[in-house]
């Protein structure tokens, strides 16, 4: 058996695609052992980074495909360049914190909390991205098929929560419970962005209940990054 055979039964995809390229262009010959198993190695490093993107972005089931690089940091539209930088490298991740994204329909909430997500899946980062309602929904049907505690539990291990839309409907009491469990499995463990058009200072009306929506905004706002999207709707540029 050839060495190009026995890389890929040994499933190393990235060193068998080097090697295939290396022999093709007779610079194999060239190449030291050591310098040559650097350049296979790295090849392999790669196309196994590239294929857990891969998963992880799939399994994030984003609203846009975006990424940090398309977006628009203009300090009119309430965006500071240098806070989002410090956010793309994903320390708040690493240290379990909140992000909180305000703004009126269409100035482009979805997209920015879609490309940090983009950005944290390709730091390796477990990612999960729902609309709060959807959320909501699906938790109630787990219910019914007997896979809620699955399904919380991936929530709570998940490195980080986007929930999209927050304080479109208000919270029923079922409901309230609910997002309250999220947020208490996920404090100071795992990040959480939110995003909504209502101020955070009116996110209160949205539980109806002032006991449960202390227990959720008080695990949520203190250590939180803040954006406040400002201008009219993207939308309408378009």
């Amino acid at each position: 058996m050839d060495i190009l055979s026995q890389l890929r039964e040994l499933r190393l995809q990235g060193m068998a695609g080097s090697w295939q390229v290396l022999t093709e262009t007779r610079k194999h010959h060239e190449l030291g052992l050591q310098e040559g198993l650097e350049l296979l190695l790295q090849a392999e490093t790669e196309n196994r980074d590239d294929k857990r993107f891969a998963r992880l972005f799939a399994n994030a089931h984003f609203r846009y495909r975006a990424s940090v690089e398309e977006l628009s940091l203009d300090a009119a539209r309430g965006i500071d360049r240098a806070a989002v930088m410090e956010l793309a490298t994903g320390s708040y991740i690493r240290k379990g914190e909140a992000i909180l994204v305000s703004g009126a329909t269409g100035c482009g909430k979805s997209f920015l909390v879609s490309a940090l997500g983009h950005q944290a899946c390709a730091q390796g980062h477990r990612v999960l991205y729902f609309n709060l309602q959807k959320l909501l929904l699906r938790i109630k049907m787990t219910r019914v098929d007997g896979s809620v505690f699955k399904f919380m539990d991936r929530l709570s291990k998940t490195d980080l929560l986007i929930l999209d839309d927050f304080g479109l409907v208000h919270l029923d009491q079922q409901q309230r419970m609910d997002l309250m469990e999220i947020m208490e499995d996920r404090h100071a463990k795992a990040s959480t962005i939110i995003a909504s058009q209502l101020p955070v200072a009116n996110w209160y009306d949205v539980f109806g209940d002032d006991t449960i929506a202390d227990a959720v905004l008080d695990r949520l706002v203190h250590s939180s990054h803040r954006i406040e999207l400002k201008g009219e709707s993207m939308r309408k540029k378009k």
